[in-house]
């Protein structure tokens, strides 16, 4: 088994939701971490676990992210972190994946499941290490994890949909092995 840790400066987790029903609305949260553990003889007992610090969101603009990082949406200073923990690795070809696990937000954990993609693997970075790269894809209704504010409006339809799609996309250090003494 080799272990990766994510590597914050080069990972990413990003969403995009509609907004008043005519238009998207992307955002990122900057500040990952976490580790992957990967068993290349058998991929089914690969691991990943991640953190998100939920303050690090960036919509690009600051009122929004204030709104985001309030208690009608991640209540940031209550909930400082969204984590995942895989339960579950499934193949789906060379180089995809199908990785569940348990998704909490606010205190609330749900199991999703993301479609993963391998990206490859550098084995002699300029920085002197190994990286591997890795994107996952998931679509989840935010309801489920207690983000309800939403607003009618007067034409029809809410200020903001339900579904929330979210791209991360990791890039991991391989960690080395140190010899048995």
């Amino acid at each position: 088994m080799t272990t990766y840790t994510i590597d914050t400066a080069h990972s990413a987790a990003e969403f995009s939701v509609k907004h008043m029903m005519v238009s998207t609305v992307k955002g990122v949260f900057d500040d990952i971490s976490g580790s992957m553990v990967f068993d290349a003889a058998n991929p089914g007992d690969s691991s990943i676990e991640a953190t998100i610090d939920v303050a690090s969101i960036s919509t690009r603009v600051e009122d929004r992210d204030n709104h985001l990082r309030s208690a009608d949406f991640f209540d940031a200073e209550k909930f400082p972190t969204m984590t995942f923990k895989s339960t579950s690795v499934e193949m789906t070809g060379d180089n995809t994946a199908k990785v569940t696990g348990d998704l909490t937000i606010r205190d609330v954990t749900k199991s999703v499941a993301f479609d993963v993609e391998f990206m490859g693997e550098v084995e002699k970075s300029p920085f002197g290490d190994t990286r591997a790269g890795f994107q996952g894809t998931l679509t989840v209704n935010r309801e489920d994890f207690g983000l309800t504010w939403n607003q009618v409006l007067e034409a029809g339809g809410v200020m903001v949909s339900k579904d929330v799609k979210i791209t991360v996309d990791v890039q991991a250090v391989k960690q080395t092995e140190e010899a048995p003494a």
